[in-house]
């Protein structure tokens, strides 16, 4: 008795000590899953952290070009209203030299003098802020500078060519104000047809 006694307690000693390794092999595997799952944590917290940096560096930088863009063309709408006045201020002064009934008065040149001085003052303060007039007569005609108007025909020059100005045009620093409004030439129809049978 004693003997099975024995071999029951030395089973039941090898049972506890399976037992012990199982736990301990399942307590080392939760340790590695619980570090597994820190460090993936922590790659994922670094992950995250990466990206919000990034986020915040394009998000400043899209701040910094709208803050250039506002302080550039910021008075882009006052600019662009204000033309009107400079373009009243050139009718008036056409105005008052082609008036007959004025032509004669004594004191209209030192009048048209005094508009002209405002309108090169107005003139410099455009400048100062990056205002200028497009240059068109006799070149290329650019519908992105330019809106025609009316075509003129003319023989001397190649079809295309701004040779008349009917309102200036505008830019601020690089962009558009206003497109001068032109006369472009086009061929008269007798050089049109002497081009069609000379083709022929």
């Amino acid at each position: 008795m004693e003997k099975s006694d024995q071999i029951n307690n030395d089973s039941l000693g090898e049972d506890e000590s399976l037992d012990n390794n199982k736990i301990k092999q399942k307590d080392v595997s939760k340790d590695e899953k619980k570090e597994d799952s820190i460090e993936y944590k922590l790659k994922e917290t670094q992950d995250k952290l990466l990206r919000t940096l990034a986020e915040m560096e394009n998000q400043r930088r899209r701040f910094e070009k709208e803050k250039q863009e506002a302080l550039e063309f910021g008075g882009f709408t006052l600019a662009s209203e204000s033309l009107s006045l400079l373009d009243n201020i050139d009718r008036a002064i056409m105005s008052f030299k082609n008036d007959e009934n004025l032509k004669n008065a004594k004191d209209i040149t030192k009048i048209i003098e005094g508009i002209e001085v405002i309108k090169k003052e107005l003139i410099s303060i455009f400048k100062k802020n990056g205002i200028n007039s497009i240059d068109c007569l006799n070149k290329k005609f650019d519908p992105n500078f330019h809106q025609a108007m009316l075509e003129i025909e003319n023989d001397e020059k190649p079809s295309g060519i701004i040779i008349q100005e009917i309102q200036k045009g505008y830019m601020m620093k690089e962009r558009l104000l206003r497109p001068s409004f032109v006369g472009v030439t086009k061929k008269s129809k007798k050089t049109e047809n002497n081009a069609k049978k000379d083709e022929k």
